[in-house]
């Protein structure tokens, strides 16, 4: 793949005095500047954060509201319906609402739709369930943002609703109306300035408090944990901080960055997870195989999260949660094994659909947007397909599944494209949508794919260059080969927990010499790169490849390797291109 290589630079000056002032090397100065983080204060913050840190969850519009409503549950002994979502940001957001009303005594029950059965988010079938039950009360976690039949389906039935969601709201549009049915429009909240509401209780998301920015990137789980903080803080408990392994694995999960409130929630909630204080996650970590392991953030994105996501992908989640919230051993190792061998069917799964997407694709021309359909895809693999596709060949791609004449799919985007408003542009032709900026679910009928087609190719050649196509890759800090050692490994290690946002330095080195350059494993590139008089082994995943003339340039990670008992500098090979 051709790619940009874009180098951050900073005022030199201003890069040794912070430098001095940290106390940090020149390479991590840079490193944190380039990503905005440019005082000695908000410096010491980022790398040192701490539980008191967290801000207080009332700044969020909605949470005093919501309390308030939950107190009155906790008095009045009423039932409690949680309804969370099938992923596993939605899954760790049921689970840490569903513990904190159980530690306050709440009659509590959850309620997590299937996927092929029910359809995504909070809608009217999980008010009937609600009304059987008896419920008065109804919290939604990770939905309902935009759910407005079902909260006035609630409400006509006597049951209060708390929405607490972190998706898109509903922008009032001036002159395009709302876009939703005018049927619905009596049960929208109109006193918001900026959005339309459904009519509940109380809403809460970080997105409705656009002034406070630490709270508008948190993920479901994170907005819950808000929620239980609040609780902690009204009734004089410290249940919250318990939770912490729970809301961490969900911001990782739904990829919110890792920046502010959310890198205090993983980081804190990693050490949790790293004890093993929960039976659950502790039987699925060793299911995963992270026994004897050393365990980092980003490790749980092709580990632990997958599996919680497999049973909400190709069967029903209903026992992830039970998972989650258990104390029995037994029950917690029967489940991980089970969620294990799901995950090996998704994996089956995904790579046949992923091979007859493939195959259509490579039967057409890639224009500015990649649109495949197809009988019988499974929905549940869908998204992940359209990601790498999305990856491989970066371009906004959309992948429907066919049942009865409705296309149901998955969006993912590239960083320049906004998937949401471009899919408001196309909305003549679809019949639901949303989601966020870099991914959405679309449904549409059959005969509108290739009107719809049309109308986002269009879309997407209006919004973009050509330059928007072509994948770039940022480098955080140009260094020499010298600047490489290990107390730059250790100063790395400050800046975990890494994912989305911040994520492992790419740091760049000009003109190294290539030392015995060989091809191991699959296709694997491996060699010694050297400069002056300091060499390093290096290592490139996947590029046995590439061009390698004498002298090149390279882009790369820094590590440790490990091998018979012994530690050693190694470079990540990201990409090489020949010296200049």
């Amino acid at each position: 793949m051709n790619r940009k290589w874009l180098v951050k630079r900073t005022n030199p000056e201003y890069i040794r005095y912070i430098s001095k002032t940290a106390s940090i090397s020149l390479a991590l100065a840079q490193i944190l500047i380039n990503r905005g983080i440019k005082t000695p204060q908000q410096i010491n913050d980022f790398l040192n954060p701490k539980l008191s840190d967290l801000s207080d969850p009332f700044d969020l519009i909605g949470v005093k509201t919501a309390v308030e409503r939950i107190k009155h549950a906790i008095n009045m002994s009423e039932r409690v319906l949680v309804h969370g979502d099938y992923d596993a940001d939605g899954l760790t957001a049921a689970a840490i609402m569903v513990h904190t009303l159980r530690m306050h005594s709440v009659d509590v029950h959850y309620f997590i739709p299937g996927r092929l059965t029910h359809g995504y988010g909070f809608n009217t079938p999980s008010i009937d369930i609600a009304k059987k039950l008896g419920v008065k009360l109804i919290i939604t976690v990770d939905c309902g943002i935009t759910s407005f039949e079902a909260a006035s389906y609630a409400k006509q039935n006597g049951i209060d609703v708390i929405i607490t969601d972190h998706h898109e709201p509903l922008k009032r549009m001036q002159d395009a109306g709302y876009m939703i049915q005018e049927k619905n429009r009596a049960s929208c909240i109109v006193n918001h300035a900026s959005f339309v509401l459904p009519e509940a209780v109380a809403v809460v998301n970080p997105k409705l408090t656009p002034n406070v920015l630490r709270f508008t990137v948190l993920s479901g789980a994170g907005v819950a944990f808000k929620i239980a903080q609040a609780l902690d803080s009204t009734l004089g408990t410290r249940h919250s901080e318990s939770l912490l392994d729970l809301a961490a694995i969900g911001t990782i999960a739904d990829v919110v960055p890792l920046r502010g409130e959310n890198r205090v929630i993983v980081k804190e909630g990693m050490k949790l997870i790293r004890e093993g204080i929960r039976c659950g996650i502790k039987t699925l970590k060793s299911a995963s195989g992270l026994d004897n392991r050393e365990l980092k953030a980003e490790s749980l994105s092709f580990t632990v999260i997958p599996r919680l996501n497999a049973a909400g992908r190709i069967a029903d989640s209903t026992d992830v949660v039970r998972l989650l919230l258990t104390d029995v051993s037994g029950e917690a190792e029967d489940l991980s094994l089970w969620l294990d061998r799901l995950n090996s069917e998704r994996q089956r799964i995904e790579e046949e659909v992923y091979r007859e997407a493939s195959a259509k694709l490579n039967t057409g021309r890639i224009d500015s947007a990649i649109v495949l359909s197809g009988e019988g895809w499974h929905q549940g693999v869908v998204g992940i397909v359209a990601s790498r596709i999305a990856e491989k060949y970066y371009r906004p791609t959309f992948i429907f599944s066919i049942e009865d004449g409705i296309a149901k799919g998955s969006a993912r985007s590239i960083p320049s494209f906004d998937m949401c408003k471009g899919l408001a542009g196309c909305s003549e032709f679809l019949l639901s949508f949303g989601g966020h900026k870099q991914a959405a679910g679309i449904r549409l009928k059959v005969e509108n794919i290739p009107d719809f087609e049309r109308a986002i190719q269009d879309t997407i050649k209006d919004s973009l260059s050509g330059e928007d196509f072509i994948h770039s890759i940022e480098i955080d800090a140009d260094i020499t080969l010298t600047e490489a050692n290990n107390v730059l490994v250790k100063e790395l290690l400050m800046i975990e927990p890494l994912g989305h946002g911040n994520t492992d330095p790419f740091l760049g080195a000009k003109r190294l010499e290539v030392v015995n350059p060989r091809i191991v494993g699959n296709n694997h590139l491996k060699l010694k790169l050297k400069q002056g008089f300091q060499s390093i082994d290096a290592i490139g995943f996947d590029m046995g490849d590439s061009p390698l003339p004498d002298i090149v340039d390279a882009v790369f990670t820094l590590g440790v390797n490990e091998y018979n008992g012994n530690r050693y500098l190694q470079l990540n090979l990201k990409a090489i291109r020949p010296g200049k």
